[in-house]
């Protein structure tokens, strides 16, 4: 089916509650007015195959496909990206910085956080080459006392972290260099492991990053809660889902 007919579909769509598939037939109709009901069978066996559409009921549809997250890429990230590079050609990391969640939280935080997780056995390497090299606030896993008295107060503050096996991570791909950066599922995870560093999206405010997220963007499931399982943090995630976006587990369709 052609990328331009679906996206065409999720406009027509996207605002209706439900829509059945007399309508649905209809919209198709405008592009194959010759549609055999074998065929047209197929279209909606594709659409939910592509997660594009999702029944709610006998005949009842609705548009269940969201954009995957783009994450906008500061000037600092690139610096430390580029430092790192210079170094370290093959190891592996992850970066990204909690102003990524003012999009999603109720509270603009402007005690922003740059996060660069590595491989154990690079974490004290990559800290001292960082150090020496960048002006920027270095902390290698920082303890209770170091987030309350020293991170608040730093402008440019840069966690170093050992990165967790098999982490959800992507990389993106742009002209200044490409960068591995964490996902989503697996930033929602770190809020509950790491609730120290994140203190301040706990609460209240972890609902809203949940919900928000949730509501507006791609979220692969499957790879949040295996994640969530090595953070030992999977039944305490499924349970604050099950709490405060009542019905949502029973919903979503593992990828």
């Amino acid at each position: 089916m052609p990328k331009i007919i679906e996206n065409r579909l999720i406009e027509a769509f996207k605002d209706r509650s439900s829509f059945n598939r007399e309508e649905l037939y209809d919209f198709y109709l405008d592009f194959e007015s010759d549609l055999k009901e074998s065929t047209f069978s197929w279209r909606i066996y594709d659409l939910k195959k592509k997660d594009i559409i999702k029944t709610i009921g006998r005949g009842l549809y609705v548009i269940s496909y969201k954009p995957k997250y783009k994450a906008v890429l500061t000037d600092n990230i690139f610096k430390i990206v580029r430092k790192t590079n210079e170094r370290f050609e093959d190891i592996k990391y992850a970066i990204w910085e909690t102003q990524w969640l003012n999009e999603f939280s109720q509270h603009q935080v402007n005690n922003q956080i740059i996060v660069v997780e590595v491989e154990k056995e690079f974490t004290d390497s990559l800290y001292y080459y960082l150090n020496d090299n960048l002006r920027m606030d270095f902390f290698l896993n920082p303890d209770d006392k170091e987030i309350e008295f020293y991170i608040s107060e730093s402008n440019v503050p840069v966690v170093i972290k050992r990165l967790v096996t098999r982490a959800p991570i992507q990389k993106v791909r742009n002209k200044k260099a490409i960068i591995p950066i964490a996902t989503l599922e697996k930033i929602m995870v770190d809020l509950f492991a790491d609730e120290n560093l994140y203190h301040f999206y706990q609460g209240s405010e972890m609902i809203n990053i949940y919900q928000n997220i949730i509501d507006r963007y791609n979220i692969n499931f499957t790879k949040l809660f295996s994640y969530a399982k090595r953070r030992k943090k999977e039944q305490e995630i499924k349970q604050f889902i099950s709490r405060h976006i009542p019905n949502f587990l029973e919903d979503i369709q593992y990828d």
